[in-house]
């Protein structure tokens, strides 16, 4: 397993997290079995979304002599009535949904507790008052029942403004094949560097919806970072190549797909063994015409490099510190095998680009800024 940390929380999370969407239904013990054998696997990063008693009793049992061995997340706001979940900004309810799972769990506190899934001004406005669930978050944080605060929504708006805040130390966001090119999700991508928030990448396969046989796929809003959108693929997507290119994103801490049994669970761990071939990406952008010309998304098709240079990875390393560049990032150029300053400027990657980057261009802005 990869480990990164999750921005200014300092926590070293797994690359590949464990989502729970879909272990509310399963028995008790399927769900036993999967989080058991994700956290052997060396996963340590598991979100609870839901406060469904059943689902938090299932989870409880998992948890019994692993939890020291989890970064475990839980969301205030989320809620259910009637057997239906159900989003709320009641104080009192989102905090006896908290306190009840945080008794069902066996545990006496979570390792981030999310303000639970916002996307209009109205709701944020709402949410970050200090005298409302910010508020209640603040206080659950103070008395030792949660570590680090969080942000989890599906709009860039609202998202960017939470990360831009300084209140939330992790933010939870769709990062997709699909959503690629949705307006300003670089831009905050990018400010989650510059602020030192973690990204946790939810979604990564679309709600599975890039997986299914369908030709024609329909994202719903929530899927896509707020756009609603149809898109046609060519060829089937395998969820290997749905991770790779979430996990090659600036700034994703870890990737959350969410798994209902075993085998969707070994599909997604297939994501660290898998060959370069098999983790390549970049044709379904250009299939999805999901993509801005002369933009990198890192996937290093334009690879190899007579000099050795790990294109993607300067360049990665280029559009973050282009708004701030840190020690951190200047550490983590200074290790690299090869710097842009050993670009020959053959124009070999340049050829095969698909995304129609300026390859020699880019080294030179590298050298410039980590070198000059």
């Amino acid at each position: 397993m990869e480990y990164r940390r999750l921005g200014r929380t300092g926590l070293e999370v797994s690359a590949i997290g464990l989502g729970t969407e879909y272990l509310k239904g399963p028995s008790r013990e399927m769900v036993v079995s999967v989080v058991r054998e994700a956290v052997e696997r060396g996963v340590n990063y598991v979100d609870l979304i839901f406060s469904f008693p059943g689902y938090l009793d299932n989870l409880g049992v998992a948890f019994q002599g692993y939890r020291d061995r989890i970064v475990l997340t839980g969301h205030l706001g989320s809620g259910e009535k009637d057997g239906q979940y159900r989003k709320t900004r009641s104080l009192k309810k989102s905090e006896t949904h908290f306190l009840d799972l945080l008794s069902r769990l066996g545990t006496d506190h979570v390792d981030v507790l999310f303000l639970h899934n916002c996307d209009t001004q109205k709701d944020y406005d709402v949410l970050m008052d200090p005298d409302g669930i910010l508020g209640l978050a603040r206080r659950l944080r103070e008395e030792g029942k949660a570590r680090f605060l969080g942000f989890s929504g599906h709009s860039v708006a609202t998202a960017l403004q939470a990360v831009e805040s300084g209140v939330v130390d992790v933010l939870m966001f769709p990062v997709n094949l699909a959503a690629n090119a949705v307006p300003g999700k670089r831009d905050l991508l990018q400010a989650c560097v510059v602020h030192n928030v973690g990204l946790v990448a939810m979604k990564p396969c679309a709600g599975g919806k890039l997986l299914n046989a369908d030709r024609t796929v329909r994202m719903a809003h929530y899927q896509m970072g707020g756009e609603a959108m149809k898109l046609k693929k060519q060829s089937p997507i395998t969820p290997v190549q749905c991770l790779s290119y979430t996990l090659s994103q600036v700034g994703v801490s870890a990737a959350l797909p969410g798994c209902a049994d075993k085998a969707q669970l070994a599909a997604a761990l297939a994501y660290l063994e898998a060959s370069e071939k098999e983790r390549d990406f970049s044709a379904l952008l250009a299939e999805f015409e999901q993509y801005v010309e002369g933009e990198c998304v890192y996937c290093n098709h334009c690879l190899p490099c007579p000099s050795v240079i790990d294109i993607g990875q300067v360049n990665r390393l280029l559009d973050m510190a282009q708004q701030e560049l840190t020690a951190e990032l200047q550490a983590a150029y200074s290790v690299l095998d090869a710097k842009a300053s050993d670009c020959t400027q053959c124009g070999v990657c340049v050829e095969r680009c698909p995304f129609g980057v300026s390859v020699i261009a880019r080294m030179e802005q590298a050298v410039a800024l980590f070198e000059g």
